[in-house]
């Protein structure tokens, strides 16, 4: 007799599934990818929450790797060190394909999912980069003049004018305008900026 086992999809396939549409540029819709998985769409719905979480799952998941490395990847404590996190991982960001083409494919959706106060992403970069910057206070590396939450909150906003300049301003993002991203948060950080 032979063994039919069967094969039933957990949320992680649901998810592993979904993050290699969006890395090809697939758009994901839930009913398809409920079907695809031989699932109902209330299961689906139960594991991953409804179109726009699992979008923000999929780019924190891409995000948060990325923020790891360039802080373990970034010499030096200080303002320097806050820089060149910011600098390492913006520009990385502003060069990943998939994210220009999800931008590209529904301008209006894209910024939503990346800049709402509601998404996942902006929630948690905010708070990721909130730690790195009590970190490098509570090491006496920065006194920053300002609330660190507002701080950290005026430095993720200052990243996204850049990165989605396309949808905000209908301007190309560009590696110059980054750079002054950092310039002004080095001042923001109670640095000076390099001449």
């Amino acid at each position: 007799m032979a063994d039919k086992t069967v094969t039933r999809a957990t949320p992680a396939d649901a998810f592993k599934r979904a993050r290699r549409m969006w890395l090809k540029g697939e758009r994901i819709h839930l009913a398809p990818l409920a079907d695809e998985l031989g699932i109902g769409r209330a299961t689906l719905f139960r594991w991953v929450g409804n179109k726009d979480l699992l979008i923000g799952e999929i780019l924190w998941s891409l995000y948060e790797p990325l923020w790891r490395q360039a802080m373990a990847e970034t010499p030096g404590v200080g303002v320097d060190y806050i820089v060149g996190v910011y600098r390492r991982t913006n520009s990385t960001i502003l060069h990943f394909e998939p994210l220009r083409r999800f931008i590209n494919q529904d301008p209006e959706y894209a910024l939503k999912i990346l800049t709402s106060s509601q998404s996942i992403l902006h929630t948690r970069t905010v708070e990721t980069n909130t730690r790195m910057l009590k970190d490098q206070v509570a090491a006496g590396h920065i006194k920053p003049p300002m609330n660190i939450f507002s701080l950290s909150y005026f430095m993720i906003r200052l990243a996204e004018s850049c990165l989605y300049s396309d949808i905000i301003a209908g301007r190309e993002p560009r590696e110059a305008e980054l750079e002054d991203a950092c310039t002004a948060v080095r001042i923001l950080l109670g640095g000076k900026a390099r001449g």
